[in-house]
């Protein structure tokens, strides 16, 4: 009895990982229920369980008073002298009332309340494992997928639920793979603790920053804020506490390493670093990485930043279905509104007004191109009053040319430039006349207007 009883104490608390002095703690309340149920008595009992032999003996403890008004809990002195010479008031009178044998009710009982106290003493162990590392990263075990659309996962000995609204829709969970999650809560049920995990909340990028960039776990480098789309893209603004740090140059990593490793983990999920500044107009700006801005206009009342970009910049700075500058809007807790600064030329052009004469020769203007293409290129001079007459009149033909590298283009083996900005590369639009040839940007924008001229040794490039 006594190795039995010895052996399988230890070996339920090695497989549980409990404390022995919770099992036996455990034996001794199922001893003592099972005895109040077969004696059917409410008495203070006691219970002493020997392990090298096996026997447990059953006491009766009654408190030693000088007039007894429950007789079930109090013994009076005299009685508890007349066992006791010793016995004091207010001292415990113990007396053994071990049954001859508990019987077949009374084992079952006990063993019910045994394995009910190990439930316990383990969902103790696993709430006190667990509670103090909300906020850290876990690894754990993918299992199944429940009709709610949760995953279980296993973490350790518990048991972990990643949420719908935790996952990445971009993600892919298998069963029986391995993932890195934040632990997020940790529930305390009936049934158990339960974590709660994330891989979509901000707070998992934070402590992957924390884990792969040593300057932020020291301290040298903070994380000011973080603005996430799990799965697609993020930004993630730094500042740094001493001089001579580099924040984003930290957080990158020499040839990105670090920066790879956070990636990677991710599933592909973009990162953009950026430098916090105390400056708003500068913080916002930075934001709108790597989008280049001209201006930032700030209304402090309604928190709202008016932004202006270079035209070429301006689908860079609002991003595939806004994205960029949504995240931006995260980032620094501002309303951004983006518009794209306005040429002079087209500035000239919305201020522009016509009198009726002038409206009359842009109309003749538009007849006439009208007329020719109408006509298979025959040359017609449209009058005021709408009348064609043939003429040796060329209507100005529109051609594409590409920008060389010189930022010049050329036209019929001469070169014109270089051009007022930088459109190395770009595809632009010629109209040439009898006398000069304008030369607009895609959409329409005159870029810069030349006299006509001839160039020798020139080679005109293909067209587009």
């Amino acid at each position: 009895m006594k190795s039995d009883l010895y052996a399988a104490i230890n070996q339920i608390a090695a497989e549980r990982n409990i404390p022995r002095e919770a099992i036996l703690r455990g034996i001794e309340d199922a001893i003592i229920t099972a005895y109040r149920r077969v004696a059917g008595t409410d008495q203070n009992v006691a219970v002493k369980l020997d392990l090298q032999s096996g026997d447990t003996r059953v006491f009766e403890r009654r408190t030693i008073v000088e007039e007894v008004e429950d007789p079930a809990l109090e013994v009076s002195l005299k009685e508890a002298q007349s066992t006791n010479p010793d016995a004091m008031p207010g001292d415990m009178l113990e007396k053994e009332t071990t049954p001859a044998d508990f019987g077949r009710i009374a084992a079952q009982t006990a063993k019910q309340v045994v394995m009910q106290r190990i439930r316990e003493a383990e969902r103790d162990r696993v709430y006190g494992e667990f509670s103090d590392r909300e906020g850290d990263i876990v690894l754990a075990n993918i299992q199944r997928q429940d009709q709610n659309g949760n995953w279980i996962l296993e973490v350790g000995r518990a048991e972990a639920v990643l949420p719908p609204n935790h996952q990445v829709k971009t993600e892919r969970y298998r069963p029986g793979n391995r993932m890195r999650v934040l632990l997020m809560e940790v529930q305390k049920n009936p049934k158990g603790p339960q974590l709660i995990v994330s891989r979509g909340d901000r707070a998992f990028l934070r402590r992957l920053f924390e884990l792969e960039v040593p300057e932020i776990h020291s301290g040298s480098v903070e994380l000011k804020s973080i603005a996430r789309e799990p799965g697609m893209r993020s930004k993630v603004a730094v500042t740094a506490r001493q001089m001579n740090v580099d924040p984003v140059g930290s957080c990158v990593g020499m040839k990105g390493q670090r920066i790879q490793k956070i990636v990677d983990e991710l599933g592909g999920e973009k990162i953009d670093v950026v430098l916090w500044d105390p400056d708003m107009s500068v913080y916002i700006a930075n934001a709108l990485s790597p989008a280049q801005v001209l201006s930032v206009d700030l209304d402090d009342g309604q928190k709202t930043a008016s932004v202006v970009v270079p035209e070429k910049m301006l689908s860079l700075a609002i991003g595939k279905e806004g994205q960029n500058a949504r995240l931006a809007a995260k980032l620094t807790g501002w309303r951004i509104d983006i518009r794209s600064a306005v040429s002079p030329e087209a500035a000239d052009f919305e201020e522009e007004t016509f009198d009726d004469d002038e409206l009359t020769r842009r109309a003749v203007a538009a007849l006439r191109a009208e007329a020719a293409t109408a006509n298979d290129g025959d040359e017609y001079e449209i009058s005021a009053n709408g009348a064609t007459n043939g003429v040796e009149e060329v209507t100005p033909r529109e051609e594409r040319r590409k920008v060389r590298s010189n930022n010049t283009v050329v036209y019929q083996s001469a070169a014109y430039g270089p051009l007022p900005e930088d459109m190395e590369g770009e595809t632009v639009r010629l109209r040439a006349t009898e006398d000069q040839i304008e030369i607009r940007a895609d959409s329409g924008r005159v870029v810069a207007t030349f006299p006509i001229q001839v160039a020798e040794g020139e080679t005109s490039e293909e067209e587009e």
